[in-house]
């Protein structure tokens, strides 16, 4: 499919309606046209992997044709420096959390980018980086126990963050590396209690919330 084509796709799948519904979900769809994400996966498997493409979608700057472009773009092709440029375009949570998780998981650089991220003074920036860790923690096989304790200083620190699209991915990463296997389930809970005293409102709900869904029985049951 041509860019031409594809935006043709995304004005008679959109709606206001629907930029309506993103807004209330903290969605800011910059140039966006309202269309679903259930569309815009549908309409990836029409036009298949295609990494040139991908890059061309990214380049049109509409919201829905970087979500797109996350579907379709080639991992083992991504380098370094589309990763940081990428980054550095994030404006909204969803567009952070798809490219992050249809993505740049999937690439060789996905540790290194997660480490550097998460230290960002840029929220979206910040943000990209938690959402590695988290969707590492459930994805990668290749990873050992220790590669994600290294994530818990990172965690710590990143906890005091009081920004909110922050905050929700520092809890997201430690709840699923809390979850990946019964050692790192006890890490991650004395962790979240160094950080529960912290002085810090974002620290405390991230980590009450992390101990309730940690200490979750049916977690426990499932991870052991």
């Amino acid at each position: 499919m041509q860019i031409a084509e594809i935006i043709n796709e995304f004005k008679l799948n959109g709606s206001e309606k629907n930029l309506g519904g993103m807004k209330r979900f903290g969605i800011n769809a910059l140039n966006g046209f309202g269309v679903p994400i259930p569309v815009l996966r549908k309409l990836s498997k029409k036009i298949g992997r295609n990494h040139e493409l991908g890059l061309q979608l990214w380049e049109t700057e509409i919201h829905e044709a970087r979500l797109l472009a996350s579907m379709i773009a080639e991992s083992e092709k991504v380098t370094k420096s589309q990763m940081n440029k990428w980054v550095k375009d994030f404006y909204s949570w969803d567009i952070c959390d798809q490219v992050c998780m249809n993505l740049f998981r999937e690439t060789k650089f996905a540790y290194e980018k997660a480490a550097e991220w998460a230290s960002s003074k840029h929220e979206f920036i910040k943000r990209a980086g938690f959402v590695l860790m988290a969707t590492l923690a459930v994805h990668s096989k290749e990873l050992a126990d220790e590669d994600f304790i290294k994530f818990f200083p990172l965690i710590k620190k990143g906890s005091i963050d009081e920004r909110n699209f922050v905050k929700k991915a520092v809890n997201w990463a430690l709840r699923q590396i809390g979850k990946r296997n019964h050692v790192l389930n006890k890490k991650a809970i004395k962790l979240s209690e160094e950080i529960l005293g912290l002085d810090s409102k974002s620290a405390k709900w991230i980590a009450k919330d992390a101990l309730k869904e940690l200490n979750d029985p049916k977690i426990l049951k499932r991870i052991k």
